[in-house]
């Protein structure tokens, strides 16, 4: 982000946002005095914000007075990219349980990869990719694959994107190849394949699914996952 645009940011807007991230990306359920540190800001500040969004449903307070997501989001995170959604469910379902693994969606906003919508497999306890989580477009099986999926100009015209040495690599191979894998780049131990899923009037996407770092076939994955992706397209075209 450029300084002028930071410059335009409502400041207060801003931290309510980011406590909403802090809250929803928080393995264990912050206290106020956690969020506060975290924001640094006053500890009343820090309420004041809470208080707004509690308002809002967006977020509550246990009987500790622990912070966690409330029902509020429900609404704001099922209009994010709907369509794309609806059609990709019942399909990275059955990608799911063929694989035993998690499969998910993830759309690039900026120079970002965010997981939009995952769905466990029901024939194994699968690795979690928990919708919301957030990293950067050039680390990552997902984040490889959606780059790849754009032209060199749309991925010139990203703000903020700057590739490393790596990351050029990586790309590389994931244009050669058709897809993108990765082990240990977001979370250790975990490794992932990608397929670009460019749908129009769709932010960019891709499809993916994580599993336990294993020696596993990344070429059948990624047949299974091309073909979901087809199936995916081809049913938001006839939706459209």
């Amino acid at each position: 982000m450029s300084d002028n645009a930071a410059g335009s940011l409502s400041l207060t807007l801003s931290r309510g946002i980011e406590l909403l991230e802090v809250v929803c990306a928080a393995d264990v359920a912050p206290s106020i005095g956690e969020v506060a540190q975290h924001l640094g800001v006053h500890r009343s500040a820090a309420y004041r914000l809470l208080r707004t969004l509690e308002a809002h449903y967006l977020v509550r307070r246990d009987e500790a007075g622990k912070i966690h997501p409330a029902a509020g989001l429900t609404n704001l995170a099922r209009g994010v990219e709907n369509s794309l959604q609806a059609v990709g469910l019942p399909v990275m379902t059955k990608i799911a349980d063929e694989l035993g693994m998690s499969c998910f969606i993830a759309v690039a906003q900026g120079a970002d990869c965010f997981t939009l919508v995952t769905v466990e497999a029901t024939t194994s306890h699968a690795l979690t990719q928990h919708p919301g989580t957030r990293h950067h477009l050039d680390r990552g099986a997902p984040g490889i694959a959606l780059l790849s999926g754009l032209s060199a100009q749309q991925r010139g015209d990203i703000e903020g994107l700057e590739l490393s040495g790596k990351a050029c690599s990586d790309l590389e191979q994931a244009l050669n190849d058709g897809f993108a894998s990765s082990s240990d780049e977001v979370i250790p131990g975990v490794s992932s394949v990608a397929v670009p899923l460019m749908a129009q009037g769709q932010l960019p996407a891709a499809l993916a699914v994580v599993y336990p770092q294993q020696a596993l076939d990344e070429q059948r994955i990624a047949a299974t996952l091309h073909q979901g992706a087809g199936t995916i397209l081809a049913r938001l075209g006839a939706a459209g």
